[in-house]
């Protein structure tokens, strides 16, 4: 399995982050437009947080709040969980299952350098898979 560095080349190199002091509302339409599940929360050029479609559904709309006036501050996870660039793609699967998350920062420091999802993990698990199979289906054949 590949580090985690790995898993971030080749992407845009945006992190795509919203301020605590934003609403629910407008993280919803940024996580629509970027087309993404989660989003790092800063401030101050700190990592603070991180806010997702579950941080929505659990804590606004299951409890009958207004996405246009509770701030991303009142909802995001705070404890965040991080990996290092080092990571390995493993890892980084089994903290996600004993956590129970589906997104990952990946800092260096205090330098946020992207964000990987559990889908980007199970991406490189069939990646790695599909090479295996066709190395064995090519030994086999020769």
């Amino acid at each position: 399995m590949k580090p985690v560095h790995e898993l971030l080349k080749g992407r845009d190199s945006t992190v795509f982050q919203v301020s605590p002091s934003i609403t629910v509302f407008e993280a919803l339409r940024l996580l629509a437009e970027h087309e993404v599940g989660a989003m790092i929360v800063m401030d101050q050029g700190k990592l603070v947080g991180v806010v997702s479609e579950r941080d929505y559904t659990r804590k606004v709309a299951l409890q009958g709040r207004n996405s246009k006036e509770t701030l991303v501050a009142d909802i995001m996870t705070r404890d965040v969980v991080t990996v290092a660039p080092g990571t390995g793609t493993r890892t980084c699967m089994t903290l996600m299952s004993q956590k129970r998350i589906r997104h990952l920062p990946v800092v260096d420091g205090a330098n946020v350098l992207g964000m990987i999802s559990i889908r980007d993990i199970l991406n490189d698990i069939i990646a790695g898979h599909e090479q295996t199979i066709s190395q064995l289906t090519s030994y086999i054949s020769s």
